[in-house]
C-alpha cells in the first residue's frame, strides 16, 4: 500500500475558484485533480528519462549503415 502524504498550496483565489468548477465539472475534487495532474507529470518525466537513456545508449553504440570503407584517410581527405 502507498502511504500518502499531505502538501500545501497556496493559490490565488480566482485560480481556486475556477479550479473547484473544474472539479466538479469532471465529478472529483481538486485535490484527486492536482493528485493525478501531478502524478501523470511524473509518468511522463520518468518516460521521457527513460527514452533519453535509450537515445544515448544508441548513440554511444553507434549504427551499422553498412558498406565498407575503401578509401584510406589520406585518399578521402585528398593529402
Amino acid at each position: 500500500m502507498t502511504q500518502k502524504q499531505n502538501i500545501t498550496v497556496q493559490l490565488d483565489h480566482e485560480t481556486i475558484r475556477r479550479a473547484k468548477v473544474i472539479a466538479a465539472q469532471r465529478g472529483t475534487s481538486v485535490s484527486q485533480l492536482l493528485a493525478g495532474t501531478l502524478a501523470e507529470m511524473v509518468r511522463e518525466e520518468d518516460r521521457y528519462e527513460a527514452a533519453r537513456s535509450r537515445a544515448i545508449a544508441l548513440l554511444r553504440r553507434g549504427l551499422h549503415l553498412g558498406g565498407k570503407i575503401r578509401a584510406t584517410r589520406d585518399e578521402l581527405h585528398e593529402r
